[in-house]
Order: structure tokens, then C-alpha cells, then sequence
């Protein structure tokens, strides 16, 4: 049975580590601090550390680095758990020996199988190992690459939500100005339009790297959705005007529960697709219906519809379309229907594409409340 020392200052994270790790089956001993730590490490010979990084009077840095200098101890697989996700983090880790880097809070099944992974790579054979260090450092490489990812994201959704809706204000101010042209009018109305878009598309960058990372939560609430859909369809007013298309809404009075800041963005993205995709002179309709278990919503088009081979593929991040299957008048662009599909699946829900004879349409189903 293999030995599994778990350090960590906090005894509910050393608690819920021991019962994942001896639920699997392995021997667990516990230390408080890194003193501790070293005296079972030299005593016990584990088969493997779980070592929090912070921890009072000698961090987990400095452990990983004294326990690498025992018998043994350059060994012995370490794995960092921390609840600081960063670049910085990471490299200190890799620079102190670590094998593995776990982010707090770790799921007791993930726990496992890096152990798991852990002890399987210490049993590798020499002749494995040069390449055993080539996974790795592919590996590190790209969780530096997740990171760095991140980082940009946080920048990126900062730096440009403040000047967009800085655009969306002073377009704000030009149409109160007294005197404006209809010319000034159109374009001051654009602008706004244009800059909610572009709220959009941030804070779609934003919530698909949050699904990505597990922490796309939705905030349910009671929903009015005929004054849902009302709204987005006025303000898409303009949008469809200038497409030279028409967008009903025939939604009845229907409550949903929902995330109401998160449904309004994906109902705003499908609308804002079928107006983008949609023959001009036609309509575009937003219905909703109570199905067994909860709702349906549907945004439909008369368009030239979307082949059954592409009605999976056209929620994928920035899915290129091949130049045969452009014909259909349809792609994924950007990640608004990415978007789409994730919040929808946030909620328990489910999105999909049927024909809508003719067209296409964009179907929605949400859960009742439990």
C-alpha cells in the first residue's frame, strides 16, 4: 500500500485530502507545517507529498527544497497544492522541485488520479525517463501557456470594457444634443450599437474562459421572458433596420428560471445571428412555448436553413467553414454561439438547430425550477 503525506497548515484541506486519498486505497500521514513534514518524511519514507504552498514560518517553497536535499527525497514525487493561480506561482514551484502543481479548490477525484499519475511515473523505467522529461516539460509548457492565457484575458476584459463604454456614453450625450442632424442621429445611434456589440463579444471572451475553468455559475431567478425578448428585440431595432430585416417577438406571458444578465446576452446573440444571416425583406421570429419539464425558446429565420452535417459544428469556438458549406449563408464567428451553448448548458439546459421550413432555428430549452 503507498504512502501519501499530506502537509497543510489547515486541518479541513488535510481532512478532506485523507478521506479521498484512503477512500483510493492509500496509507495517508498528516503534517501540520513543514517541521512536521520532515520529521514523517524521514521517518515514514512516503511514496508521495501533497505540499500546500503557504503555510506560517517556513512556506512550502522552502520544504519542497529541504526535503529534495534527504535520501530519498530527490525521489519522492511532490505535488504543490496552492490556491494561487498565477504564473509566478508556478515557475517558484517548478524551481523548487515540484512535480505537479494542483490549484485549490481540488476536486477529491482529480486529487486522486494526479496522485495516481505521481506514483505511475515514479515506477517508470531509466530507459523512459528522457522521455518521461519531455512530456513534462511539454506539459509545463503548456499549463505556462494556460496561465499566461488567463492573465491576458483579465487584462484584455479590463482595458477594453472601460473605453467601450466610455464609446456607448458619449454616443449617449450626442443624442441629447439639441439641434442634430438625422445624418449625426443615425451615426450616434450606430456607434451605440456598435459598442454594445462589442460589450458583448468581451463579456462572451470572459464567460467561455470561465466555463473553460469550470466557474461559469448562473444566478437563477424568476424571469419575465416576454419582457426579455421584448427588449432585445428593441434594442436590435436599428441593427435589423439597417439589414433591411424584420424581428417579431411572440412571446407570451412566461416565466423562466434563470440567469437573467446571462440569458438576455445569449437571447441578444441568436437574434443578432439570424439578423446577420437572414435574407433581406424577411422576418425573423422570437417564440417561446412551456414544454414537459420546463421551456422553449426558439429564434427563427426564413432563410436558406443549415445543413444537418454543420448544426453541431457551428457552436465551436471560431469554427471555420469550408468554402463549399459558405453557400448556406451560415459560420460560427467569434464565440457568440460558443457562448451560447455553454451558458444554456450552465443552466441545465440544452441548445440545438432545426429547420424551421424554411430557415433555421435556434432552439433553447430551460428546466423548470427544481
Amino acid at each position: 500500500m503507498s504512502a501519501i503525506l499530506v502537509v497543510d497548515d489547515n486541518e479541513a484541506n488535510r481532512e478532506l485530502a485523507r478521506a479521498a486519498l484512503e477512500d483510493a486505497g492509500y496509507r495517508v500521514i498528516l503534517a501540520a507545517n513543514a517541521a512536521e513534514a520532515i520529521v514523517a518524511f524521514e521517518r515514514d519514507l512516503p511514496d508521495c507529498i501533497l505540499l500546500d504552498v503557504r503555510m506560517p514560518e517556513v512556506d512550502g517553497f522552502t520544504a519542497c527544497a529541504r526535503i529534495r536535499a534527504l535520501p530519498r527525497g530527490p525521489e519522492t514525487p511532490i505535488l504543490f497544492l496552492t490556491a494561487l493561480r498565477d504564473v509566478d506561482t508556478f515557475d517558484r514551484a517548478l524551481g523548487a522541485g515540484a512535480d505537479d502543481f494542483l490549484t485549490k479548490p481540488v476536486r477529491p477525484t482529480e486529487l486522486v488520479i494526479r496522485v495516481q499519475s505521481a506514483l505511475k511515473l515514479r515506477r517508470m523505467n531509466v530507459e523512459l525517463r528522457e522521455h518521461y522529461d519531455l512530456l513534462k516539460r511539454q506539459r509545463d509548457d503548456l499549463l505556462r501557456l494556460q496561465l499566461q492565457k488567463e492573465r491576458l484575458m483579465a487584462f484584455v476584459v479590463h482595458d477594453l470594457k472601460n473605453p467601450v463604454n466610455a464609446m456607448d456614453l458619449h454616443a449617449q450625450v450626442i443624442l441629447r444634443t439639441t439641434g442634430l442632424t438625422a445624418s449625426g442621429r443615425d451615426s450616434a445611434t450606430q456607434i451605440r450599437t456598435e459598442a454594445r456589440q462589442l460589450t458583448r463579444m468581451i463579456l462572451n471572451l470572459l464567460d467561455v474562459s470561465r466555463a473553460d475553468e469550470g466557474q461559469l455559475a448562473p444566478n437563477l431567478s424568476d424571469v419575465d421572458l416576454q419582457r426579455l425578448a421584448s427588449e432585445v428585440v428593441a434594442e436590435l431595432g436599428a441593427n435589423a433596420h439597417d439589414h433591411h430585416v424584420k424581428v417579431e417577438c411572440r412571446v407570451d406571458a412566461v416565466v423562466i428560471h434563470a440567469d437573467e444578465d446571462l440569458f438576455r446576452r445569449v437571447l441578444t446573440n441568436l437574434v443578432e445571428n439570424a439578423i446577420r444571416y437572414a435574407p433581406m425583406a424577411t422576418a425573423i421570429t422570437v417564440t417561446a412555448k412551456c414544454v414537459d419539464g420546463g421551456t422553449e425558446v426558439r429564434v427563427s429565420d426564413t432563410g436558406i436553413g443549415i445543413p444537418l452535417e454543420m448544426r453541431e459544428r457551428i457552436f465551436g469556438a471560431f469554427v471555420q467553414v469550408e468554402a463549399s458549406e459558405r453557400v448556406v449563408g451560415y459560420s460560427s464567428r467569434g464565440l457568440g454561439l460558443t457562448f451560447c451553448k455553454l451558458a444554456i448548458e450552465a443552466h441545465g439546459g440544452r441548445i440545438w438547430v432545426e429547420d424551421a421550413v424554411p430557415g433555421a432555428a435556434f432552439c433553447v430549452s430551460l428546466p423548470d425550477a427544481v
